[in-house]
């Protein structure tokens, strides 16, 4: 991710309870005011049909050191969220040329302290991977079925990004 995506001054849109652009405010406002905004969440298998997981690095502006199981994050001002899911995995991913993620759903996420719109995607990624040392503090590709043994853990001491898991939820159930 770039330096001003990490950025609490980073421009973001913000939207209605139709996801209607309304205007437009600094990321750090955007989570101090629980403004509705955009974001992507893309899931990630390698070809053998893994899913990628991940630590996400104490400096993180929200949830800083949780476990995840998407890649993504905030749709820029002015970006749409197909443009904004690609950019995001291959940054967080640390490759180039990944294939363009796959729409799933759509949802509103909100818990206390924030509100967004969630697309969420699917990608498989031949690539090898090489997560931004800035973003990912470990990662691994799982099996569903450890995945699932991992996830009780995690959700029990409270340390997995509550979106993340809820994309998870949605997309299993499908």
């Amino acid at each position: 991710m770039t330096e001003q995506g990490r950025s609490a001054d980073e421009l973001l849109d913000i939207v209605d309870e139709q996801d209607r652009v309304v205007g437009q405010r600094r990321r750090g406002e955007v989570y101090a005011r629980r403004l509705r905004h955009r974001s992507t969440a893309i899931r990630v298998r390698d070809e053998r049909g893994r899913i990628f997981v991940h630590r996400r690095t104490p400096t993180k502006l929200i949830f800083p050191g949780m476990y995840d199981v998407v890649v993504g994050g905030v749709v820029g001002a002015g970006e749409d969220y197909d443009s904004a899911a690609l950019r995001e995995a291959e940054e967080e991913l640390g490759v180039s040329g990944l294939p363009t993620p796959e729409r799933r759903l759509k949802f509103l996420f909100e818990a206390p302290g924030f509100s967004w719109f969630l697309q969420v995607y699917e990608v498989v990624c031949t690539l090898p991977v090489r997560p931004q040392a800035e973003e990912v503090d470990w990662w691994d590709f799982l099996e569903e079925d450890e995945l699932e043994r991992r996830l009780a853990g995690w959700e029990a001491g409270k340390t997995v990004v509550p979106d993340g898991l809820e994309c998870h939820r949605r997309l299993s159930a499908r």
